[in-house]
């Protein structure tokens, strides 16, 4: 993590890249999206994804449901 995002580490600069590029730079702002969304973006694999998941549900939060 740096100063300006709170990312889980070991997500990958690609991932972590597409993330902030596309406005995910805060935990809490994957709530706002379903996996399906985050799994489109170029560099986003599943291990980031796994992260991310996981890092929500230590939270007590997870993805945007699929509708």
């Amino acid at each position: 993590m740096d100063d300006q995002t709170d990312l889980p580490s070991g997500i990958g600069k690609p991932a972590t890249r597409a993330f902030t590029g596309a406005g995910y730079t805060r935990l809490e702002h994957f709530t706002r999206a379903t996996e399906a969304e985050l799994a489109s973006l170029h560099g986003v694999g599943p291990k980031a994804l796994r992260i991310i998941r996981e890092a929500l549900e230590t939270r007590g939060q997870t993805f945007k449901p699929t509708d």
